[in-house]
């Protein structure tokens, strides 16, 4: 079964998909009803686009809601047709991961773990966060996945990383907690976020 992992509470589910299914499979499992959008051409975003749908679906489903479809907002956040619930989904493949909250907003981010991150860390970061980080690449990417996350809470794309999401200094473990901050002209949101490592990526998610 291509679902990997499966976490629910009466309010929350979290799910983490890995692709193994042709597009032609996974589009008969997602019902037949997702059009994918014609600027989508590449074979394996495709796949991406229907796994996260076919995984939201199933999240839906687990929290005995009838699954609608997908819209999206004015700033192109993903929105569950139908319902008030607030949903986040994020893909590299071979992996796509969703979570949907009945009560509050939600981001979820999944990174491989690539070099190139390194180069690009000190535009994206602050001095105290590339300080923590150093050249430690799994740290580096949870640090860029949490930010991320936050950018996805905050549901707008009016932000920059270094200044106005960051991210507390953190002792790297398996599986770990975060605290991070959503600094706006209006105010400040400090959020707990969750992170956990896998063999070659890493999902980070608020709590």
């Amino acid at each position: 079964m291509p679902q990997l992992e499966t976490d629910i509470t009466k309010t929350r589910a979290w799910g983490l998909w890995k692709i193994e299914e042709s597009q032609e499979e996974l589009n008969r499992l997602s019902g037949g009803g997702e059009i994918i959008p014609a600027e989508i051409t590449h074979p394996e975003k495709r796949c991406e686009f229907l796994a996260a749908r076919k995984l939201m679906r199933n999240l839906v489903e687990h929290l005995n809601l009838s699954y609608q479809g997908l819209t999206k907002d004015v700033y192109g956040k993903p929105l569950l047709h139908g319902y008030p619930h607030h949903i986040s989904l994020s893909h590299s493949y071979p992996y796509v991961t969703a979570i949907i909250d009945t009560e509050k907003p939600v981001g979820i981010d999944l990174e491989h773990f690539k070099s190139k991150l390194l180069r690009i860390a000190p535009r994206i970061f602050s001095s105290l966060e590339l300080k923590d980080a150093g050249n430690n690449l799994i740290k580096n990417s949870i640090y860029w996945s949490a930010k991320e996350a936050m950018m996805k809470v905050y549901g707008k794309k009016d932000l920059v990383f270094s200044e106005n999401l960051l991210v507390e200094p953190f002792k790297l473990e398996s599986t770990g907690t975060l605290t991070g901050h959503i600094i706006t002209p209006e105010k400040e949101t400090t959020l707990s976020l969750y992170y956990k490592q896998y063999r070659d990526f890493v999902i980070v998610y608020n709590l």
